[in-house]
């Protein structure tokens, strides 16, 4: 039998017979991986792992550590999912069934309305499947094959009619759905899952569309590994940004805007906290901050490509009977500012910042909170430099990541994301950002995980995944070097040598949505924010009546230093009044009575519940400024 030469993960090259399968070279390589391996890239191409290898190829074994691999063995437990939903009941029409963030959902036309017996009913067929490991089988189907077999089906037809190539489905037992995989060996690694909830969905996410039921779920290949996510979600439900938003009276949700924020004042004033620091930081650094256009005409998205590569994710209308879109990224705008002036290679870097409202469709069915919103405000920058400038300006962008980040008290790693298969521009420019970038990394001894094929289609780029106290993590950072832009709008200055050379442009952000890690500051301080970040720092509370003035005195002193206070003298009890106060996770509550007011003190309780008795108003407005200026994590008195 021909050989074939086969390079593995750790670069070196081994000959085994051709077709062989890529189960069998992960059991060359050791029984633990072919024991974890979930699916494999074979030439940078995710297969089953029963794939016959034919030619000279490069392979990855992939396993639930990989992101890849993660998605596999979650699309594989949601066609489990959809196994058991149709066995229980059989006029349900599975239409979807996709891997999102934290795990995955499927989507039924179905008349019954799903209950939480049915979910119990559900998760024990789902068991059975599991048990009886069936092998996840692929089948290619021509268009008229596969119409034949889902012809029951309305979804699935209007799949196919979309597809521009054959079909592929999958079968586990007497299951079959149409997809393209790949998907775990059997249904026996599937060995711990968790229905999370029920919801409602639209066909497309289109409310003219029929509404479906949609169950979301989870899965891990141990049932240890699913204990820990559920306690960390149990813990999460308790800082639920959405519910603390609403107990702290932050921001709220609407029906008359789906995806879109309603910030209350309080929710304002952390917001603009955030906006003010970010803004400070970046004055330091020479930034200069601009503001452009919400709608701008369908000719610049054209230009800049968005309209072809984006354009799914775009509102559009028209002004003058002209295609105009709104914005869903800040990036043309910035551009159209450069090109008012022909700047010198003295001028560079110029560096604009932007705090920019964007918008961008979302599905009515990934919808989230402030996590997953149709409108944000993102804390873009645009550097214009030159070649040399690059690493300098990449090197000054990672140190701000970091320092912003401590700030907050949140570790990260960081990914670097490589060109993708649908690019724009040239190879070797993608290639020289690519080595910039990693180079950059480097230099500052960060290690990074490599995602090929996963950079945007114009620009590779460094992600920055944070770790809540919870240890969930969230990308927020990115850094991307764009060749593409300066050329697709002919951007330009005056060289050294006297002649027009093309800049670099370099795109970076650092909370990404504000919208987004708002939320994500909320479940990571559980409502109880820092004292310099907290909506109102401290609350003065009166024992009785005649004590008021003396109240009011002390909010006045503290107002005048810029501490934001209340002033509570409601005629209910002191513990009410604390209690209140606590509830609303408010960092310092002020007690004033007889003593306080004859000695010109007063008592304070902080966060943990601590009281500071005989404490002066001068010492406190010290102690609270000190605090503000170094943003500390904790307030000690």
């Amino acid at each position: 039998m021909r050989k074939i030469k086969i390079t593995l993960p750790d670069g070196s090259i081994r000959e085994f017979n051709k077709g062989i399968a890529p189960e069998k070279v992960a059991l060359s390589i050791g029984k633990k991986l072919a024991e974890d391996a979930l699916a494999a890239k074979v030439n940078d191409k995710l297969v089953d792992l029963s794939t016959p290898i034919i030619n000279n190829a490069k392979i990855k074994i992939i396993t639930f550590k990989d992101k890849e691999g993660i998605g596999v063995f979650r699309h594989s437990t949601a066609h489990v999912l959809a196994q058991a939903v149709t066995e229980l009941f059989p006029k349900a029409k599975p239409t979807i069934g996709p891997v999102v963030e934290e795990g995955f959902y499927y989507d039924f036309d179905i008349a019954h309305h799903f209950t939480p017996r049915d979910v119990s009913k559900i998760e024990k067929k789902m068991q059975e499947i599991v048990n009886k490991d069936f092998k996840f089988q692929r089948l290619e189907l021509s268009e008229k094959e596969a119409k034949k077999t889902f012809k029951s089906n309305p979804y699935k037809i209007e799949l196919i009619d979309e597809f521009n190539e054959p079909s592929s489905a999958y079968k586990e037992g007497s299951f079959i759905d149409l997809c393209r995989g790949p998907h775990v060996s059997s249904t026996g690694k599937l060995k711990a899952f968790k229905i999370i909830k029920i919801a409602g969905a639209y066909w497309r996410g289109d409310a003219k569309n029929k509404q479906l039921q949609r169950i979301y779920g989870i899965s891990f290949p141990e049932k240890k590994q699913l204990k820990n996510y559920l306690q960390i979600l149990e813990q999460a439900e308790k800082r639920d940004h959405r519910k603390l938003g609403k107990q702290l009276d932050l921001f709220s949700l609407h029906e008359e805007g789906p995806g879109f924020i309603f910030f209350h004042p309080k929710g304002v004033v952390i917001i603009n906290i955030l906006k003010d620091f970010l803004r400070k930081e970046l004055d330091k650094l020479g930034y200069k901050e601009i503001m452009t256009p919400l709608i701008l005409s369908r000719k610049l998205w054209e230009q800049s490509g968005h309209w072809d590569h984006y354009k799914e994710n775009m509102y559009f209308t028209k002004v003058d009977e002209k295609d105009f879109a709104v914005k869903p990224m800040n990036c043309p705008g910035t551009i159209l500012i450069y090109k008012e002036k022909l700047p010198s290679y003295r001028d560079l870097p110029i560096k604009l910042s932007e705090l920019g409202l964007v918008h961008r469709h979302e599905l009515s069915g990934v919808l989230a909170g402030l996590f997953r919103v149709r409108a944000f405000t993102q804390d873009d920058t645009h550097i214009f430099c030159t070649p040399s400038q690059v690493k300098q300006e990449i090197l000054q962008l990672i140190d701000l990541v970091a320092f912003i980040y401590r700030t907050f008290n949140f570790t990260y790693h960081v990914e670097l994301s490589t060109r993708p298969e649908k690019f724009a521009g040239k190879k070797e420019d993608w290639d020289r950002a690519e080595k910039a970038l990693k180079d950059a990394l480097n230099k500052r001894k960060i290690k990074f995980k490599i995602n090929p094929g996963e950079g945007t289609f114009y620009a590779p780029k460094i992600d920055f995944h944070i770790k809540d106290c919870l240890g969930r993590t969230w990308q927020c950072a990115t850094i991307q070097i764009d060749f593409l832009m300066p050329d697709k709008f002919n951007l330009q200055y005056i060289a050294e040598d006297g002649n027009k050379h093309r800049p670099i442009m370099i795109h970076r952000a650092i909370c990404g949505s504000m919208e987004r890690f708002l939320g994500i500051l909320i479940e990571h301080y559980a409502g109880k924010f820092p004292l310099w970040l907290a909506p109102i720092q401290a609350r003065i509370l009166t024992v009785a009546d005649r004590f008021s003035l003396y109240a009011k005195k002390i909010k006045e002193e503290l107002e005048k230093n810029n501490i934001r206070v209340e002033l509570d003298v409601r005629t209910e009890s002191v513990g009410y009044k604390v209690r209140d106060a606590q509830s609303q996770k408010i960092p310092l509550i002020i007690n004033v009575g007889e003593k306080e007011e004859k000695n010109n003190t007063v008592a304070v309780r902080t966060l943990d519940n601590k009281l500071h008795f005989n404490v002066k108003i001068k010492d406190l407005i010290k102690k609270i400024k000190d605090n503000v200026e170094k943003k500390k994590e904790k307030f000690l008195l």
